[in-house]
């Protein structure tokens, strides 16, 4: 598993909160088992979502990844 999977997944964790998977899931656009998924490092995000979430927390792709620091 690469090691922005990882990152990326801790990262979204931080970045929920308290909000729960439904409810990002909607905010979001992204079905609730694909989240889980990323959540869980059980699958790779596609660049479509990556932006998604991206646009969503106002948050580079590079952070969220690992790439650069916060």
């Amino acid at each position: 598993m690469n090691d922005y999977i990882k990152t990326f997944a801790n990262n979204l964790k931080t970045l929920m909160g308290k909000m729960t998977i439904s409810e990002f899931a909607q905010k979001v656009d992204i079905p609730q088992p694909t989240i889980s998924r990323y959540l869980l490092c059980q699958r790779e995000i596609s660049l479509e979502n990556l932006i998604k979430i991206a646009d969503y927390f106002n948050e580079d792709i590079d952070v969220l990844i690992g790439r650069k620091d916060y």
